[in-house]
């Protein structure tokens, strides 16, 4: 197996694999960081899986590093995090999930290593690199060629993974945006099944994963695929109503739907400032309301 030791550059990684040898505590690099290594994207978020005690665990680094840090403990989710040298450093136990219908909070129980990559998102952020001295990548579902492929699939059965945490198919959908991928079609069938799940999400963190897609180089691709699995007018009816032409006496208006993907693209390529993003999406979002049409005028 391969050592990836020469990728894990910050100083953080000697000093977590020397605290967990001591220890005897397997410790694994794992999710969004690893997944960025291969692709050659800067990262300054690094998560760290332990098979035990993660706040125990995250005690012991911090008090190993050559200089004091502020530790902040979550003891409700199991989490620990501080900064160190320009990085964000997050420690939690490995653990297991399961749902319960009406909520996206997950019954959790500890685990192993992998009961924690079970309950990932996205194969490609279920990899993970062992910090024990072997610095062995552990990639039970093909991340690794998922990446190569450009393809974004569930660990396990999409269909299960979307329900429990209907979130996840706007990430889906902001993963394959953001890296110009594309939704394995197993995936995308259970996000057009699961839609209506989004109804127990919050208006924030809907938002939340929206703006991220409206920052991305080229933020159409996101709403054409929100409103082809279907998730667009559940929460952005206004939008969705621009698509189409309605034609009358032979006369045609132009999709609005299309013409502002393509103005908010166009604006795009000029800025990175979020509300003025947001003015392209909505600068005629009152037409499908306030339409008329004159038979010596048009529309």
């Amino acid at each position: 197996m391969r050592n990836y030791k020469s990728l894990l550059t910050h100083p953080i990684f000697d000093i977590i694999t020397k605290v967990a040898q001591k220890e005897g505590v397997k410790a694994f690099l794992i999710g969004g960081y690893v997944r960025d290594l291969f692709l050659e994207r800067p990262s300054k978020d690094i998560d760290i899986v332990i098979e035990g005690d993660g706040l125990a665990f995250a005690k012991k680094v911090a008090t190993a590093l050559p200089l004091k840090v502020e530790t902040k403990y979550f003891k409700n989710f199991g989490t620990a995090m501080f900064h160190y040298k320009g990085f964000e450093i997050e420690f939690v136990g490995a653990r297991k999930e399961s749902y319960e219908r009406g909520s996206r909070k997950p019954i959790v129980e500890n685990g192993t290593l992998e009961d924690d990559q079970n309950r990932r998102d996205f194969t490609i952020n279920a990899m993970a690199i062992s910090l024990d001295g072997q610095y062995h990548l552990v990639d039970p579902f093909d991340g690794i060629n998922d990446l190569k492929n450009r393809i974004l699939k569930t660990p396990l059965n999409p269909d299960v993974t979307y329900s429990d945490d209907p979130l996840r198919m706007f990430r889906a959908i902001r993963f394959a945006t953001q890296l110009d991928f594309f939704i394995e079609e197993q995936s995308f069938l259970a996000i057009q099944k699961n839609a209506h799940r989004i109804e127990i999400l919050s208006g924030e963190r809907i938002i939340e994963e929206i703006n991220k897609i409206i920052l991305t180089p080229l933020p159409s691709k996101g709403f054409i695929l929100l409103e082809k699995t279907t998730l667009l007018p559940l929460f952005f009816n206004e939008l969705q109503n621009l698509k189409g032409v309605e034609i009358k006496e032979g006369i045609a208006h132009k999709d609005n739907f299309y013409h502002t993907l393509q103005v908010l693209d166009n604006l795009s390529q000029n800025t990175d400032n979020l509300w003025l993003r947001w003015s392209a999406i909505l600068h005629d979002i009152a037409k499908p309301a306030t339409k008329r049409f004159f038979i010596q005028q048009g529309w």
